[in-house]
């Protein structure tokens, strides 16, 4: 037996002794209670951060061209480094001149080619690509929807933000049915989108127009879970056996839906300078695909 520290430990530690681990490390993943990687496991672990809006400036975040940069020397710093790293939409603050918007995603991009990991996916926000339906970020990240697999996992990457109407569309419906007909009913499936697929609350665009297809495509299948950002916040919800995760942000908390009559970031507490913000690890169990999620607060050195 290895006396050495494992992740969880690592994790806890890092927790109560004043590690700052920035706020878009909120979605610190495992595949899998922490065990020694060996032949005889499929378990992982992988990284989500999510809503990182570079190029926002002002309130209420007057880290806002620190944070980003701090989240890349968290992940950089933990003891076990994570299969693979996946940034789940708003890379960029929103802007309507095309020269600037890629600019902020060459800035961006320039940024987490720091990460130690190299295996380092992306998908758009809204914010990235709304304006000029992927244009600009295809040219920096690629595709705006595709699939992978790792480890007996398939992941799916939607594309509910291209679009101006927060919808996939019809073309991409087809292809998320054919992507999954391929598969067994019972086969290990990730979904990673940055609007909710289901309607968290449509009055604050929290939604995506034709979601419920989608949820009607995947429900076919038994094991399905869902990993997204873009409401800024911790937030679970089943549709049916189908469980979805939120991540929070690296910019600003948003409040909880319709707790307040419009959408307006959380103000910047000087008290608890990243109230709201935050990492969280999730450990699955590969053969029982059981997500158990944790969060963990940000703690300022």
């Amino acid at each position: 037996m290895k006396n050495s520290i494992n992740r969880r430990d690592f994790l806890r530690l890092a927790g109560l002794g004043g590690v700052v681990f920035a706020s878009s490390l909120s979605g610190c993943a495992s595949m899998g209670a922490y065990k020694e990687k060996s032949e005889e496991t499929n378990d992982f672990y992988f990284v989500q951060l999510s809503d990182t809006h570079w190029g926002f400036e002002g309130p209420p975040n007057p880290d806002a061209k620190g944070t980003l940069i701090k989240a890349v020397s968290a992940v950089n710093s933990l003891q076990q480094p994570p299969d693979f790293i996946m940034f789940t939409g708003d890379l960029t603050h929103t802007t309507d001149n095309p020269n600037e918007r890629r600019k902020r995603l060459g800035e961006f991009k320039a940024i987490v080619s720091e990460l130690k990991v190299k295996n380092v996916r992306f998908m758009p926000g809204e914010h990235d690509a709304s304006l000029d339906h992927g244009e600009a970020y295809k040219e920096f990240f690629g595709e705006t929807h595709y699939t992978f697999d790792h480890k007996g996992i398939h992941f799916i990457v939607l594309d509910n933000v291209s679009d101006p109407a927060a919808a996939l569309g019809d073309q991409q419906l087809a292809w998320l049915a054919d992507d999954l007909s391929k598969l067994t009913k019972d086969a290990n499936v990730v979904v990673f989108t940055h609007r909710p697929l289901f309607d968290l609350y449509p009055q604050w665009d929290w939604a995506t127009r034709d979601g419920s297809k989608a949820i009607e495509i995947l429900m076919a299948h038994s094991n399905v879970t869902v990993f997204y950002g873009h409401i800024h916040q911790e937030n679970h919800f089943m549709t049916g056996h189908i469980a979805h995760h939120s991540a929070k942000s690296l910019m600003f908390p948003l409040p909880p839906p319709g707790s307040q009559p419009k959408r307006m970031p959380v103000p910047w507490d000087m008290s608890q300078p990243y109230r709201g913000l935050g990492f969280r690890e999730v450990d699955a169990g590969s053969k029982n695909y059981a997500f158990d999620i944790k969060e963990y607060p940000v703690i300022k050195s």
